[in-house]
């Protein structure tokens, strides 16, 4: 694909990342006097002469009032066949600091890849030329970025303190994807579609590289890929008026979203995705070897499974002489279940709150019915080989049996229920 830039050279250059290179540096806050750019916000256009002046003097003339650091606005065309390169030639020439390029084929995703990926701010945005989110957030939305507390910054409509304005259609649309998303690659995240989000240089260095879609879905791509990493990312409740005139085809994104979806799940649940590349090295991580805050995770872990293992073996002894061993075993194990994943939602993976409680027990539920598979297994085939078998001998054989479920649920609970919550990085009003 043939890239066309038509301001003044900046001296950039597409980085070179690999997915073989070691983890991600410590993340460091930005210096304070930065002699280029710190932020550079990318707005994709595709046949947008009407919007796409007021909208670039709108936001530099808001960054250049608000914002503390250099700036770079870049104007991403894919292909416009109207007057769109014609203005953001001129827009490029009149106003300090802002740049465009034209690239030959359509597509968000493709304009995002190219423009962050020739990007040398240490800060790389993008925003819809339509300014649906008011700009108010976009301060907010890069701070965590330059300070070094995230990753990845995310604006979201679906969170508490957001204001929106929308018809019911897009809201349903909307919540149904989102749920959809929480559902089938369990994220963590509340919104992937806003069109409104930052990430750090050296994160899209390592990230872009990974991302397939060049379309509508890279949003949801890359932040999936990024949770399952263990990066950090930020959410800022945003103002939001949609546009009556959006000119998006719901129908074939839709259904293209539902393809990346797909394509996503197979290559995580395959492995194919060197994930280890966009680890953190952080002050917390006993072994950068390892996944982030496996360490910390594991001895909550085992400390919740031994107050459980007690806890079951208690219910177990005392239902056992009117219940009969199998019926006994199943209702401790059912009853300390809930109590273990409730407390490993907590003390484990630092969730809190309400939201995805319900979410979290079926899940747990169904790394319960493992373990009951596995005790009443160890059951049956002791007394199928010692019918008389003293009751010492059947709580060593649940222990030993409790012991493999215990190691087997804790990767399902890492990988599948709380796949969002690793190592606790998921900040702001993300959904708990």
């Amino acid at each position: 694909m043939k890239t066309v830039r038509r301001s003044t050279p900046t001296g950039r250059r597409t980085p070179a990342a690999s997915a073989d290179l070691v983890a991600l540096p410590r993340r460091a806050p930005l210096p304070a006097r930065h002699p280029e750019p710190v932020l550079d916000v990318v707005v994709p256009v595709y046949n947008e002469e009407t919007d796409l002046e007021p909208c670039v003097r709108r936001l530099h003339a808001h960054l250049d009032e608000t914002f503390p650091y250099p700036f770079r606005i870049t104007i991403a065309d894919n292909a416009s066949v109207d007057d769109t390169p014609r203005i953001a030639a001129r827009l490029a020439r009149e106003l300090p600091g802002t740049d465009w390029i034209r690239l030959d084929e359509k597509g968000r995703g493709r304009a995002l890849h190219t423009a962050w990926s020739q990007s040398r701010a240490p800060v790389l945005a993008y925003l819809d030329v339509d300014l649906s989110t008011d700009l108010a957030a976009l301060l907010p939305l890069v701070a965590p970025l330059i300070s070094g507390h995230s990753d990845i910054a995310i604006g979201t409509r679906l969170a508490r303190g957001s204001r929106v304005v929308r018809g019911p259609k897009r809201e349903i649309i909307s919540r149904c994807y989102n749920g959809l998303l929480r559902s089938t690659l369990a994220v963590g995240f509340s919104d992937a579609q806003c069109g409104f989000k930052a990430v750090r240089r050296d994160v899209a260095e390592r990230l872009l590289p990974l991302v397939e879609d060049r379309e509508w879905f890279f949003d949801t791509e890359m932040l999936v890929i990024a949770e399952r990493a263990g990066l950090r990312i930020h959410e800022v409740p945003v103002d939001w008026v949609d546009d009556p005139d959006s000119r998006v085809d719901i129908l074939a994104t839709a259904l293209a979203d539902l393809r990346g979806m797909a394509r996503l799940g197979r290559a995580l649940a395959g492995g194919r995705l060197p994930l280890t590349a966009l680890r953190r090295v952080d002050a917390f991580d006993e072994d950068p070897e390892l996944p982030p805050g496996l360490v910390r995770q594991l001895l909550r872990f085992a400390a919740v499974g031994v107050a459980s293992t007690l806890f079951y073996l208690l219910l177990y002894t005392g239902l056992r002489p009117a219940a009969g061993a199998q019926a006994a075993n199943a209702l401790a194990l059912l009853i300390s279940a809930v109590a273990n994943t409730a407390a490993n939602r907590r003390l484990t993976f630092g969730v809190r709150g309400r939201r995805g409680v319900l979410r979290h027990q079926l899940k747990g539920m169904a790394a319960f019915l493992v373990g009951l598979a596995l005790t009443s297994g160890s059951l049956a085939v002791l007394h199928r080989t010692a019918p008389d078998a003293d009751p010492r001998v059947e709580l060593l054989t649940l222990v030993l049996a409790n012991l493999a479920a215990t190691l087997l649920r804790f990767l399902l609970l890492r990988a599948w229920v709380f796949p969002g919550h690793r190592s606790r990085r998921t900040t702001g009003s993300s959904p708990s």
